[in-house]
């Protein structure tokens, strides 16, 4: 697989990550045996980037990448979360962007991974209650310590992109981008980012399943998947997407791909690492195997007629969520 590096302090990954939420919450049952597969799987694929935070599981999703990873530690670049905060019993609290919490968070995710660093630590969301300088000032003392070789931000606005930047060179903006979600392209967060030389990582880069062609019904859903709250998958938005989703198989048939190595595809040609989740060692497989499909100018222009902005319906998270993003 092919690397790219992720901000101007040396930060090379594998140009297609591992999202690994899914193997501990929100879409479904879990299967810890074959996570671990599809982790092991995933380094041999040259898969270096793996993701996770705190507040996935909260804490077990960092547990079981620890456990993954236990005696081979820098095959990989480790990539966590604070700023969702989490009592130490487990509880959701709100945003909490203060620098005692991002000390203390960094620490508790150290004992959970099993390490004494981590590659990549984002601020998972923007805590509007403290300026952002505070949190990165905080996010930079721990680079000075060791405990942090980079840090990012996640779902923020150019605005606060240039602003944390100035305190400390970030590595990566992680945010959600792919055929279904195009709105760094015309926000100013694509252009911030290219202007200061920050990487893009992209997650839910198959619109959180739905471009994998595999969702036909809101019944496809377990009952706990935290999906059958999405507006995107709802009433006349699923229909309305749904053909989205139509026309972009009939592109990947026609050049021989399935339609989640066609999204994958574009999304890495956008100069994005795509962090695609999965928790079974076939998607991944076949998510893998996007990296070496190439897209032409004709590729391009088809994709784009019909998935321009604006093609999908429906807010991306449901209402309480959507105030936490773009901060």
């Amino acid at each position: 697989m092919d690397e790219r590096t992720l901000g101007s302090r040396g930060l090379t990954v594998g140009e297609q990550g591992l999202g690994c939420m899914g193997m501990s919450a929100f879409y479904g049952t879990t299967d810890e045996t074959e996570s671990l597969a599809t982790i092991d799987r995933a380094l041999q694929l040259g898969v270096t980037l793996l993701d996770t935070a705190e507040s996935y599981g909260p804490f077990i999703n960092e547990q079981l990448l620890g456990k993954a990873l236990e005696g081979r530690r820098e095959a990989a670049a480790v990539a966590t979360k604070t700023g969702a905060e989490v009592s130490d019993d487990g509880r959701m609290a709100g945003l909490n962007g203060r620098p005692e919490y991002v000390r203390h968070a960094l620490d508790r995710s150290l004992r959970h991974l099993g390490t004494d660093y981590v590659d990549l630590y984002y601020l998972h969301r923007i805590d509007p209650a403290v300026p952002i300088e505070e949190t990165v000032g905080a996010l930079s003392e721990l680079v000075a310590a060791g405990k942090v070789r980079h840090i990012g931000v996640c779902e923020a606005s150019a605005q606060t992109i240039r602003r944390a930047h100035a305190v400390h060179p970030l590595a990566a903006v992680q945010t959600e981008y792919s055929l279904f979600e195009r709105g760094i392209e015309h926000d100013g967060v694509r252009e911030t980012l290219r202007e200061l030389g920050i990487g893009l990582v992209a997650y839910s880069p198959l619109g959180r399943g739905f471009l994998s062609g595999a969702i036909t019904s809101p019944d496809d859903f377990a009952d706990d998947d935290w999906r059958r709250s999405d507006p995107r998958f709802q009433g006349k938005n699923f229909d309305r997407n749904l053909d989205v989703v139509h026309e972009v198989r009939r592109i990947a048939a026609a050049k021989g791909v399935t339609p989640s190595q066609l999204a994958l595809a574009w999304v890495q040609h956008q100069g994005a690492v795509a962090i695609p989740g999965t928790k079974r060692r076939r998607y991944l497989e076949e998510n893998v195997a996007a990296t070496e499909v190439t897209l032409t100018p004709e590729d391009i222009a088809a994709i784009e007629e019909v998935a321009p902005y604006g093609a999908v319906t429906g807010d991306r998270y449901a209402p309480e969520y959507m105030g936490t993003l773009g901060g």
